[in-house]
């Protein structure tokens, strides 16, 4: 009978996961703490002055929390259906929500009074936004419309007809009152200026439905997610496209800014939440989750996200 002779198999030590300063600070937000709604939460915005209070959409209300008790501070349940898109205004005082009762809904924050209900749209009102100089929301439909509505007057003021299937994403210009951009499921991204006419300024094709839009601080550069991609586009050069940036293998659904507009934060199907370095769009930071993500929020101080 043959005698073999023992193999001696070298066991190497495990990489370790490289530590960088990104990984250290979004760490040292703790463990996460589970607030349940009984539906589900189509978005999440953050007002932006302390103590940064955060509305959640969901089902046929807007709930906004206290971050620091995690209870709810307000509830607005002017609804008969589901409400969709809720945002504060840039003083947090106001909040402007859209829904499927097809208006726009204005809401004082701290009385949680109705102000105004702004109507036109023929289908339902998924993503609206206050300007820049606040007087002014720009509402996105299903009815593949933009519209913008004066809230001194109750009134629209310009309307857009440019898609030819569902709007579901919206962004407006941090630093242009006139200057919006919407995304429809025609896979088109189109730039309007309310001061030239109905017609867009460009039009880019994503490739993908478009879920979500959004404009770094600047103005000048804006993202778009859908599929499994998101892309980064010049506004200031007709559209001109900056780089295709690809880490989720399920669809992305949501975006948000953090950092002071140094962080990209998107959100996927696939369960993950990646955070990308806006000077190189390279993924900094990943965290899994048990469930597909929808929505994300971050807080003006980087002191709480969801």
């Amino acid at each position: 009978m043959s005698h073999f002779k023992k193999t001696n198999a070298k066991i190497f030590a495990k990489s370790s996961a490289k530590v960088t300063q990104d990984t250290v600070y979004w760490k040292q937000l703790g463990v996460p703490v589970l607030l349940k709604e009984f539906g589900t939460i189509n978005t999440i915005d953050f007002s932006p002055v302390e103590p940064y209070h955060f509305a959640v959409s969901c089902s046929a209300r807007v709930q906004i929390y206290n971050p620091i008790t995690k209870l709810v501070h307000k509830t607005l349940s002017k609804f008969k259906e589901n409400a969709y898109g809720a945002t504060f205004r840039s003083d947090g005082q106001l909040l402007c929500c859209g829904g499927d009762e097809m208006h726009v809904k204005l809401f004082d924050v701290a009385s949680k009074g109705l102000l105004r209900v702004f109507k036109g749209h023929t289908r339902s009102v998924r993503r609206c936004f206050f300007t820049s100089n606040n007087s002014h929301i720009a509402s996105f439909s299903d009815d593949k419309t933009v519209k913008v509505w004066d809230i001194a007057q109750e009134t629209e003021v310009y309307s857009f007809n440019a898609h030819d299937d569902y709007v579901r994403a919206g962004a407006v210009s941090p630093v242009s009152p006139t200057t919006l951009l919407s995304g429809g499921y025609d896979k088109k991204i189109k730039m309007f200026d309310t001061r030239t006419s109905s017609e867009p300024i460009f039009t880019v094709d994503h490739g993908s439905p478009v879920e979500c839009l959004i404009f770094l601080p600047s103005g000048g550069i804006f993202i778009s997610g859908g599929g499994t991609e998101l892309r980064v586009w010049d506004a200031l050069c007709s559209g001109r496209l900056l780089a295709r940036v690809s880490h989720h293998h399920k669809t992305i659904t949501c975006l948000a800014l953090g950092s002071n507009g140094s962080r990209l934060f998107s959100g996927s199907l696939d369960r993950h939440v990646k955070i990308y370095d806006i000077s190189t769009y390279k993924v900094v930071h990943n965290i899994d989750y048990s469930n597909a993500i929808l929505s994300i929020g971050v807080s003006a101080d980087d002191g709480h996200w969801l």
